[in-house]
């Protein structure tokens, strides 16, 4: 029971912060409880939460999740608001080797707010982790989909090449970067980035470096 104590009082707690300190609207709030219970759903689900605190020797041996994605999103994405906050909540499952959590919070979020480009990059960021850094089919519907209702906006297209460069797929990221550039003003302010990211792919392929995992 105390695994759902604590659970349970983090999750209370959150709640009240969202709504007294963020004051987010009705909805906004009904969509951070949509997340929670997903969570509290996944972990009834993965997790042991009638067993007692007892630090377990396996935690030694669990490898934190590749961030790239969660370094680099605030830079292409909003970083404040509901949205964000799922982001952010994915991440840190993501960091402690939990997609499969990961992916629980995001389809139950997409499933309050369907047409969120951002959960849905989030969403093919955490299938990929959750595939063992494989772009899967389902992973490359997510960014598809955000593309989709993100027409023009360079996240997507940017977070499926990082994936597949990543994945070791490393000639389909770079194309995917490259035909990014060919199609971007030329005032983008992103397209330094992009050509910076594209130089130094090529760079570690030319000095064989190890590229993805």
């Amino acid at each position: 029971m105390i695994g759902w104590l604590i659970f349970l009082v983090l999750a209370i707690a959150l709640l009240g912060l969202l709504a007294w300190r963020v004051r987010l609207d009705r909805g906004l709030l009904m969509l951070a409880a949509a997340a929670v219970a997903v969570a509290a759903a996944g972990y009834s689900w993965q997790g042991r939460p009638g067993l007692g605190g007892h630090p377990g020797e396996a935690l030694q041996d669990r490898k934190p999740g590749e961030t790239a994605f969660a370094d680099e999103r605030h830079d292409w994405m909003d970083s404040v608001g509901p949205e964000a906050q799922v982001l952010d909540t994915a991440d840190a499952f993501i960091r402690n080797g939990d997609p499969d959590y990961a992916v629980g919070v995001l389809r139950g979020a997409i499933a309050q707010a369907p047409r969120s480009p951002m959960l849905w990059i989030g969403l093919g960021n955490a299938l990929v982790h959750y595939a063992d850094g494989q772009v899967t089919p389902a992973a490359y519907f997510a960014f598809e989909r955000a593309a989709q209702l993100w027409p023009g906006h360079p996240a997507p297209p940017y977070f499926l090449g990082l994936a597949e460069v990543l994945s070791g797929n490393v000639d389909a990221g770079m194309t995917r970067w490259r035909r990014l550039l060919m199609e971007a003003p030329q005032d983008a302010p992103w397209r330094s980035v992009v050509a910076e990211r594209l130089m130094l792919v090529q760079s570690l392929r030319n000095n064989d470096g190890k590229i993805g995992p």
